[in-house]
């Protein structure tokens, strides 16, 4: 199997309120490859998807119920400690929670979390660490 991820698919309970947070909210624009129950966001080579929660769980073979901390995060690099204040105003104004004010943690590095309007959580952090290439693709030393 090859080292990579090709699709995030987010399970959403109401598909028009997604849509209005990452279009409208964050300005993502949504792929024409989407559909009235299916949205596709391209992102630098991976492609995120919000789709009912509750045909994505059938589609699975599990149970759509249960919430709180699913043991998963999905982050948002950014460039400086700046751009990580700026992106969670952003998401604030757009309806995310704020879960946690953007802050210098124990690696080293400067961030904070938001919830969507469906509870998926989000780190948006700034890694010194970390290179971001052209693209805003993270480059890890090999």
């Amino acid at each position: 199997m090859e080292q990579r991820l090709t699709l995030i698919t987010l399970g959403v309970r109401d598909l028009s309120r997604a849509l209005k947070f990452y279009e409208q909210g964050l300005g993502w624009k949504k792929s024409a490859a989407s559909n009235e129950h299916i949205a596709f966001f391209s992102l630098g080579g991976m492609v995120l998807s919000l789709y009912s929660r509750e045909m994505l769980a059938k589609d699975a073979l599990q149970p759509s119920v249960g919430k709180g901390f699913s043991g998963i995060t999905l982050a948002y690099n950014t460039r400086s400690r700046d751009e990580v204040d700026a992106v969670l105003e952003l998401a604030a104004k757009a309806g995310a929670e704020i879960l946690k004010p953007a802050q210098e943690v124990f690696w080293g590095g400067y961030s904070g979390y938001f919830s969507d309007p469906e509870g998926h959580i989000f780190e948006v952090a700034h890694n010194p660490f970390w290179e971001l290439n052209e693209r805003g693709e993270v480059v890890l030393p090999s």
